[in-house]
């Protein structure tokens, strides 16, 4: 069993328009959307993506001590083409956040909770395109943060 570290964490669903950002409080019990980011559409090759600079700033503001990318796996429970776009986007992004580690977690059906959660709440149309990646951060997030707790060792 793995040993917990104390310290805030954020959740990360990347989409190919926008990023959504969460984070948790530092003793991992709920995550909190944080912010939608725009996805950068046409980096520099030299340069870093607007995206995830900002992610980088986030990872700093809240003082991250681990970045969880949410990982696209089929129902079937395998990995498809998206998956292998999201395994580059989170190499990049921990090249960038070193020593911050960056993990994967399967966020299977997080955006469509996401979406059924923020109807529930009256939240729809626009103002729900708004908020959905932030809330399938909070999924991917907190259900990472859950199974954790489920499995791990916390001193």
């Amino acid at each position: 069993m793995e040993q917990w570290t104390r310290g805030r964490r954020l959740g990360i669903d990347v989409g190919s328009v926008r990023v959504g950002v969460a984070a948790c409080d530092p003793d991992g019990i709920l995550a909190s959307p944080v912010a939608t980011v725009a996805r950068d559409q046409q980096p520099k090759p030299d340069a870093v993506p607007s995206d995830i600079s900002e992610i980088l700033r986030y990872a700093a503001e809240y003082e991250a001590v681990e970045i969880v990318v949410g990982l696209p796996i089929n129902l079937a429970g395998k990995e498809g083409p998206a998956a292998t776009l999201i395994r580059q986007y989170a190499d990049r992004l921990a090249e960038l956040a070193a020593p911050v580690p960056v993990v994967l977690a399967d966020e299977r059906m997080s955006t469509a909770a996401a979406t059924r959660r923020l109807s529930e709440r009256g939240v729809r149309g626009r103002r729900q395109r708004a908020v959905v990646d932030q809330a399938a951060a909070v999924e991917i997030l907190q259900g990472w943060l859950d199974a954790r707790r489920a499995g791990a060792v916390r001193g």
